[in-house]
């Protein structure tokens, strides 16, 4: 016969059973239990946290090395966890941090710069000689220079030296003031003539009596940018003018592969392109006249003038005797002398002057030729031997035959606009290609491939957490839940527990009525076997359930 209490827990539910039985457990088991369920939590959970790597973020890069060093000591300081990056050349903080912690190290004055400017003058010592006073003058232009040329895109770090000399008195003893500038480019990057004259006109402009010729740009090659020894230079060349001739060529070399590629395929053939561009400025004015017009043509003016002079003729005998006085004159008696000797003896003197303008024509002529014009063009292609099959299906290198080389040559003469006038050359020429040779680098071993490296890093990392977690739910939780919770039921005591749930009628000592089934499983023997058997499947239980029957539990609670 049952009790009421054996059959109230027969008939409870899993869960309320295990919490019975975890009630029922000494207080220094449970306490036991409880510490290492938690410790068993508590594992897990950093091993979660411990698996699970932050998103980190740049905070700084490309930092001076005291900077650097200030920065990490002031993350130390900070508890903040950082790592570096790129080489060593940036300092990587918590992606969710980034914007606070540049804050924090801005109101610190971090990071401080390699450089000074004039904030260098405002802690001045009492007693500092003049010297000291110009030097720290001369650094503090240096940085705010720097500084300013630094703010340039294609700059990423600057040092100005100034060579200022010591004033004098004297006009013929006094000296010019130099300035060196070193610039550091981003990869990639380089400075047109029109930047380094923008750099030089700074520098020489930021110091009294300063010439642009005394200021001299290098970059971090070495290389002079100021060369005024340049032939480029000096004939006017600039960057743009090199950009707009590879432009050029290679407009006129896409035209030649755009109409070459469907014809022997691609990358059946090579074409180069030179361009010879004339960047002169000319201007030019013609004033022409026509020769002499005809007489008939237009009159523009015409003036005419005549004189007409009388005077007498010349007398007496060449000589001697008519450079004599005259003698006396005397008055024959002759017959008087007529009218014609009269007119006779006169001499008349006629000018006569005529000046005739005619209408000139005339022709002014301004011409003005654009840069850029093309003087000279010269192209070459190169066509690779095309692949042929025999019956045998061997494959031979075939050269293209003369009349495929003279269409060749005419496409491409007109694809580039050929201007023999010009003096342009195009040469057209067929030669098998000699087959690409790559060299590959050697194999690294698996072991010290950066890439697997990682790979295995991770994966090792998920299998710590997967071996913790495996241990933490079978090591510990499992043996926990299976102490607490009772043992699963076989069929016969299902059938037993609900024939002793029907016939329960009141509390100890009522009368219960079981099956006939129920009966025969209820004999002695079985009884007795089921007892073993639950007595080794859950001997916790029986020893709680013989305590019960002995009273020890009540007079423990008591």
């Amino acid at each position: 016969m049952a009790t009421a209490q054996d059959a109230a827990a027969a008939g409870a539910s899993p869960l309320q059973q295990a919490f019975q039985n975890f009630n029922a457990l000494p207080a220094r088991q449970k306490l036991a239990m409880m510490a290492a369920l938690a410790a068993a939590i508590a594992l897990a959970v950093g091993v979660l946290l411990w698996s699970r790597t932050p998103d980190y973020a740049v905070l700084f890069s490309n930092l001076e090395e005291r900077d650097g060093g200030a920065i990490v000591t002031a993350l130390q300081q900070q508890n903040v966890p950082y790592k570096f990056g790129a080489g060593g050349a940036a300092i990587m903080v918590p992606a969710d941090r980034v914007h606070d912690i540049r804050l924090q190290l801005a109101a610190q004055g971090l990071p401080r710069g390699g450089l000074v400017g004039f904030e260098l003058m405002e802690n001045q010592k009492l007693g500092v000689s003049q010297f000291h006073e110009q030097i720290n003058y001369q650094r503090g232009l240096e940085g705010e220079l720097a500084r300013t040329i630094q703010s340039i895109s294609s700059v990423a770090g600057a040092r100005v030296h100034l060579a200022i000399p010591k004033r004098t008195a004297f006009l013929r003893d006094a000296k010019q003031p130099t300035a060196s500038v070193f610039v550091n480019l981003y990869p990639g990057r380089n400075l047109d003539a029109a930047q380094v004259a923008g750099i030089v006109h700074l520098v020489a402009a930021s110091v009294p009596n300063m010439s642009n010729d005394d200021v001299s740009v290098i970059d971090e090659t070495g290389k002079l940018l100021t060369n005024k020894a340049d032939p480029l230079r000096a004939a006017g060349l600039d960057p743009t003018q090199i950009s707009y001739v590879q432009e050029l060529e290679d407009t006129y070399a896409r035209r030649v592969d755009t109409i070459l590629e469907p014809l022997v395929g691609k990358g059946n053939f090579r074409v180069q392109v030179a361009a010879d561009v004339d960047f002169n400025r000319v201007e030019q004015t013609d004033e022409i006249y026509k020769p002499n017009p005809e007489p008939d043509q237009a009159i523009r003016s015409q003036q005419k003038s005549e004189a007409i002079t009388r005077d007498p003729n010349a007398k007496g005998v060449p000589g001697a005797l008519s450079n004599q006085p005259p003698v006396p004159a005397t008055a024959p008696i002759t017959n008087p002398a007529s009218g014609t000797a009269t007119t006779q003896d006169n001499f008349q003197t006629k000018n006569t002057s005529v000046t005739t303008n005619y209408e000139v024509d005339k022709t002014i002529s301004h011409t003005r030729h654009a840069m850029g014009a093309i003087k000279r063009l010269s192209v070459a292609v190169l066509v690779n031997h095309r692949k042929q099959t025999d019956r045998n299906g061997k494959e031979t290198m075939v050269a293209p035959s003369d009349a495929e080389l003279e269409r060749i040559n005419k496409l491409v003469r007109e694809a580039v606009g050929f201007n023999a006038a010009r003096g342009d050359t195009l040469n057209v020429a067929a030669s098998a290609f000699a087959p690409e040779t790559f060299e590959t680098a050697p194999a690294l071993p698996i072991w010290k491939d950066p890439d697997m490296i990682a790979m295995a890093k991770e994966a090792l990392r998920y299998l710590i957490l997967a071996a913790v977690l495996a241990y933490v739910a079978f090591g510990v939780i499992k043996p926990l839940m299976k102490s607490i919770t009772p043992p699963p039921r076989a069929a016969g005591d299902e059938e037993e527990d609900a024939a002793m749930a029907e016939g329960e009628e009141g509390e100890e000592g009522a009368r219960t009525t079981l099956s006939h089934a129920a009966q025969v499983a209820s004999s002695y023997e079985a009884k007795l076997a089921r007892a073993r058997e639950l007595a080794k499947g859950d001997p916790k239980m029986v020893a709680n359930l013989i305590k019960e029957w002995m009273g020890v539990n009540e007079e423990a609670r008591k």
